[in-house]
């Protein structure tokens, strides 16, 4: 059976919700949501699965999951989570909890390396050989893809959690429990609620909040170009998709901080490299049938 033919679920495992997804290519048939909450939430999911299984058997599952996420099949910990913050789901199995019930391929990686591979397969990215998706919402994230494969070594990329230069007079002590004032702990969701004497979504978009959320995130994307070189820079998540103005303002500042270093790399330029995901907010679900397919059909994809 074909990629384009095969029923693939894919899960994606996020910050604040969980999204269970059957697909046939990249055209959606059915989907289910849940709040994040515990780990206990993969036994929702799983039940849910073995009932579209009896009507619509899926022939792989692809799981794109918030981290950090153990991911070299050669050790034990293969499929695990890893020290998060979140209670409940630190240690859990994820993979093995879906490969004890159901007898199909399964790929596991983290929740913005399958949206870098469907950007790339179907969205922003298409044609680039370098290309990263980074996700700013209740956490910071980055998934980077390289000739078609997703960047794995010891871990993952955990960017989000790197250090930028402080803006001048910003004293806000950061609200990473890890790390404090890395940029996730700057801009992250939780961040930004502890900076806000309003709620979030209530805060106009001339609030200065949001010249050092830009600010903050230019310093990094402008690291990002500097290490990775990247294609295109896709910026998706939560605070990207509730606030466009940060686009244009991110790619600007970045502008300014390169100064030319890179002299094709102009203010114009840039915003044709950093840019909001071509496939919406279905990045994050068919990242994770994008990563099904490849379960199902290992040939093609080479890893």
């Amino acid at each position: 059976m074909s990629t384009s033919e095969a029923l693939i679920v894919g899960l994606e495992l996020g910050g604040t919700k969980c999204i269970a997804t059957l697909a046939q290519g990249r055209t959606i048939l059915r989907q289910q949501r849940w709040p994040t909450g515990t780990a206990d939430t993969l036994y929702a999911m799983s039940e849910a699965l073995a009932l579209w299984q009896e009507d619509a058997p899926f022939t792989a599952i692809g799981i794109a999951s918030f981290g950090p996420l153990h991911l070299d099949r050669r050790k034990p910990n293969f499929g695990r989570m890893g020290n998060t913050p979140k209670p409940g789901w630190a240690g859990c199995d994820i993979y093995g909890h879906f490969a004890s019930r159901f007898a199909v391929p399964i790929a596991i990686d983290t929740d913005v390396a399958g949206a870098a591979l469907a950007e790339g397969m179907w969205g922003a990215s298409q044609g680039c050989a370098v290309h990263a998706y980074a996700t700013v919402g209740t956490g910071v994230g980055l998934g980077l893809v390289v000739n078609g494969q997703v960047l794995h070594g010891h871990l993952h990329p955990e960017a989000g959690h790197v250090r930028v230069r402080r803006q001048p007079g910003d004293m806000f002590k950061g609200a990473c429990p890890s790390h404090g004032d890395c940029l996730e702990g700057l801009v992250g969701g939780p961040a930004l609620a502890a900076r806000s004497p309003v709620p979030v979504a209530d805060m106009p978009d001339d609030d200065p909040l949001w010249d050092r959320v830009a600010a903050d995130l230019a310093e990094w994307t402008t690291m990002l170009i500097l290490t990775l070189s990247p294609e295109r820079l896709v910026l998706g998540g939560g605070v990207m998709q509730s606030r466009p103005l940060l686009l244009p303002r991110i790619a600007r500042q970045s502008a300014a901080l390169l100064n030319l270093y890179i002299d094709d790399l102009d203010s114009a330029a840039l915003e044709r490299l950093i840019v909001a995901p071509g496939l919406g907010a279905d990045a994050g679900p068919l990242g994770a049938i994008h990563l099904g397919q490849r379960a199902a059909n290992p040939d093609i994809f080479v890893s």
